[in-house]
């Protein structure tokens, strides 16, 4: 048997954070009971591999193309440009192995139509979202939140970052109902309406982060890696891999062996690894897990762009909750052939919301609608799961279900939590800075 710091199983964050421990020196074993990296956010290939999936026995007609051109992501999400998983890919380097794309556009629905999400003062002052005045108003609360710094009283105009509230922040600047709902859910990307009467700061620093990242490329402000979001999770083990880690494809989790309350390894096939701390999804420990919820995904196989998108060959449409009657958002993902997901001249279109009733799927029926005609669907309803502890006293550390949001911040706030329930000190990413003389596994110029 292994002695080891840590043993991780599947899963994008697990797979995220035993690259990271590798790199601060910890002994990482990685155990995942399926062939293929990244547990549940993986990209399924070929095409046929999809449709058996969903038993769909008849398999794919020819006119999908060739099934190995299809990578179909099972959880997809997108990467904002200037946020935490694209730090967390430069830090450590990881983004040596892969390729991104810019998505073409962020729409927001409203009243049964969908508009190009305006995020800089021009677009916002060309927008057909809001009238004249409106876009005015929008355009001062805009220039607020761009020049607006926690640190330097002047740039607050009377805003307290920590006891104002945001409900009371857009009365200041007299904001509208729908100009509220895409700055809450299109811009600060809240999935719901719980937001408007916590402090003001968390939801400034969400729309910063939002323009900060459309400013780097200009057309949206997100990112999505080249043949899939599988790639991520296999840049993350070539790095564990450069400092030691070890992989184990195939190999099923038996049991968790603990002594007085901590985890001390991890049984398979009869062997025992050893190790102090535990990482895995929750698939792995239904017994300290609660389930929180649903959401349903349905992956859609279209022959066209989505209409009014400009031909997009990929973008992301949210329908606030307040424009469908719900408590939550309903996300629209969609790439294509352009991102080598696809066969030529098809998209695929994923929409996906938390379920809230006993009928998922009229609920996501106003995406659908945008969709028209769909080639093939694949409907998926999963539990959401979260840890009933913190992990703490048995080291054994559980990551959260992915929700039904269309990018990682989320998925990083989780994983930072868990790498500070387990090093016991804050997330720094100046610690995941690469050692300046290590080996990179290629030859060094």
């Amino acid at each position: 048997a292994f002695v080891l710091g840590l043993v991780t199983v599947t899963g994008e964050g697990e797979c995220i954070l035993s690259g990271i421990m590798s790199v601060n020196g910890k002994k990482v074993l990685h155990m995942d009971r399926n062939p293929y990296y990244g547990g549940e956010s993986s990209s399924i290939t070929p095409l046929e591999e999809l449709y058996k999936r969903f038993q769909l026995l008849e398999g794919p007609p020819e006119s999908m193309g060739r099934g190995r051109d299809w990578n179909v992501d099972l959880i997809p999400k997108f990467l904002m440009a200037n946020g935490q998983l694209v730090k967390m890919l430069l830090y450590t380097e990881v983004t040596r192995y892969l390729d991104f794309k810019v998505v073409e556009g962020s729409f927001v629905y409203k009243g049964g139509k969908i508009y190009k999400v305006p995020s800089t003062e021009t677009e916002a002052l060309a927008s057909n979202l809001m009238g004249m005045f409106e876009k005015r108003r929008f355009r001062k609360f805009l220039v607020f939140v761009a020049n607006f710094d926690e640190n330097d009283p002047k740039t607050f105009e009377g805003v307290d970052p920590q006891t104002t509230s945001m409900r009371d922040v857009y009365r200041k600047f007299d904001l509208g109902q729908d100009v509220i709902d895409f700055t809450g859910h299109a811009l600060a990307l809240y999935r719901t309406d719980d937001y408007l009467d916590q402090p003001c700061l968390e939801t400034i620093n969400r729309i910063k982060l939002y323009s900060e990242s459309l400013a780097r490329y200009g057309k949206s402000p997100y990112l999505y890696p080249l043949y899939g979001l599988g790639e991520l999770p296999q840049g993350f083990a070539r790095l564990s891999a450069i400092y030691g880690g070890t992989y184990m494809l195939n190999k099923p989790v038996d049991d968790i062996i603990m002594e007085n309350g901590k985890v001390v390894g991890v049984k398979s096939e009869g062997e025992v690894a050893r190790c102090k701390q535990l990482i895995c999804d929750p698939s792995y420990i239904p017994d300290r897990v609660r389930k929180a919820g649903q959401v349903i995904r349905i992956i859609c196989i279209l022959s066209h762009p989505i209409k009014n998108t400009n031909d997009a060959n990929s973008c992301q449409i949210i329908i606030p909750q307040n424009q469908v009657n719900r408590k939550s958002d309903i996300y629209v993902c969609m790439i294509s052939y352009a991102h080598n997901v696809a066969a030529q001249g098809k998209y695929i279109a994923i929409a996906s919301t938390t379920v809230e009733t006993t009928d998922p799927e009229k609920e996501v029926e106003p995406a659908l609608e945008l969709l028209e005609p769909i080639d093939q669907k694949f409907v998926a309803i999963s539990d959401l799961y979260e840890p009933i502890d913190d992990g703490c006293e048995s080291q054994v550390f559980c990551s959260c279900s992915y929700d039904a949001t269309t990018h990682f911040e989320t998925t990083c706030n989780d994983i930072k939590d868990i790498y500070k329930r387990m090093a016991g000190m804050a997330f720094d990413f100046e610690n995941m800075k690469r050692k300046q003389n290590d080996v990179f596994g290629e030859a060094e110029q």
